[in-house]
């Protein structure tokens, strides 16, 4: 069958139109959602080192709490987003299709749990009856509800309210609340006028480890592996950058200033903060302790804790499905 000198040029404009729609997807940003905790990586996003190891814009989406990262990971209106072990446990039990791909920091003392002078709190049993602030669906939200069983207080004889770190900072200088379990920029603003109750370093020991993590969508994880890969790398090098020289994290030191500028943290607080959160090399992210088997093990583990405390209706017997560690591998063969 002949084909028409028409017909023929219907089909060039028809492939013409879609290389062009191929192209522009290529070139669409790449919407990444990150929040206001302190760590190394900050400095690189400062400097724009992942645009140019992705090679591809990226748009950067600042969030203040996990839930609202992970409304923004279901509709699928970010790609790759910073999520706490919490939020990043619930969201697996529900079966998002979402993959761990790099554990940004093991947290210490970068949250914590702080009592506003003249409140009255000096011991955790000096919290019953006070209004204590803590976004929901957070890892702070976790390690509250796990120090409160470690003291063996029941949380309802506490008033617990549901507050974003920027409405904490706003009713802390109101003197609305009694304290707050929260971190930077919020937590800078609390240690000001208050003192540390514990922090997560602690709950940590008493059996519930708290960590960041990246994650991307599954469908983007799949279509995008170079460009995940790319993004470890930067990470991992930013870690390592911090580990080898510490000390020169100081405040004053540019590094200092790029993380108070992204973050709103206070810088004379940020160099402590590095120093309370453990940074994972890339052997490390590898290691059976973390992607290599316990980070699902952790997130199947604080599944748990949440069904106690009546946060999610089940626990999936399996969390490693929502853990990949084959980024990390990729980024060291770049």
């Amino acid at each position: 069958m002949s084909i028409s000198r028409r017909s023929l040029l219907a089909l060039s404009l028809a492939s013409l139109s879609l290389a062009a729609l191929a192209a522009n997807a290529a070139e669409a940003p790449i919407v990444i959602g990150y929040q206001t905790g302190v760590d190394p990586s900050k400095v690189a996003q400062a400097d724009g080192l992942y645009e140019k190891a992705i090679g591809r814009p990226l748009q950067w989406r600042k969030f203040e709490s996990g839930a609202e990262v992970l409304a923004a990971l279901a509709s699928g209106d970010v790609h790759i987003a910073d999520l706490g072990s919490s939020p990043l446990s619930a969201a697996a039990t529900r079966q998002l299709p979402i993959q761990t791909f790099l554990i940004v920091a093991e947290i210490g003392n970068s949250e914590a749990l702080v009592a506003r002078k003249g409140s009255g709190i000096k011991t955790p049993q000096d919290l019953i009856g006070k209004k204590v602030a803590v976004p929901y669906v957070s890892t702070t939200h976790y390690s509250l509800l796990a120090a409160l069983k470690h003291w063996k207080l029941d949380p309802a004889k506490l008033s617990i309210v549901n507050l974003r770190p920027s409405e904490i900072s706003a009713a802390w200088q109101r003197g609305d609340i009694d304290a707050a379990y929260v971190w930077d920029p919020a937590l800078s603003q609390t240690l000001k006028t208050g003192s540390v109750l514990v922090n997560s370093e602690q709950v940590g020991q008493w059996g519930a480890p708290t960590f960041e993590a990246w994650v991307a969508r599954k469908d983007f994880a799949a279509a995008q592996p170079q460009a995940l890969a790319a993004f470890a790398k930067v990470t991992l090098q930013a870690f390592a950058d911090y580990r080898a020289k510490p000390a020169a994290w100081s405040v004053g030191s540019p590094q200092v200033a790029k993380i108070a500028r992204l973050t709103g943290a206070d810088p004379a607080q940020i160099p402590g903060l590095l120093a309370g959160s453990r940074f994972p090399l890339a052997q490390e992210q590898l290691s059976p302790r973390l992607l290599g088997g316990g980070t699902a093990k952790a997130l199947r583990d604080t599944a748990l804790f949440l069904k106690e405390q009546k946060k999610v209706e089940t626990v999936l017997p399996d969390y490693q499905a929502y853990v990949e560690p084959r980024f990390v591998r990729l980024a060291q063969t770049r």
